[in-house]
């Protein structure tokens, strides 16, 4: 298991998927979760590092997902030895 602090993971955010089958830009989604659009994007790039509960019910309410639709977890292959 990676330490807690490795700025890598094999978590995804699947944000542009579910707003491009929305119709919807992270302005809007942004104005609707009253978050901004910096935050949104870290989470978007998969640079984020945390999330609250809470931001992430008010994502999925907005987009009508499940959090398992949101995110999810990407299998990295071995390095190359």
């Amino acid at each position: 298991m990676a330490p807690a602090d490795s700025e890598a993971t094999d978590i995804h955010c699947r944000l542009d998927e579910l707003l491009a089958d929305r119709n919807m830009t992270l302005t809007e989604l942004g104005r609707r979760v009253d978050m901004s659009i910096v935050n949104l994007s870290v989470l978007k790039n998969d640079r984020a590092r945390a999330i609250r509960f809470s931001t992430l019910q008010a994502i999925c309410e907005v987009l009508e997902c499940q959090v398992g639709d949101l995110l999810e977890i990407r299998k990295t292959p071995p390095p190359k030895r």
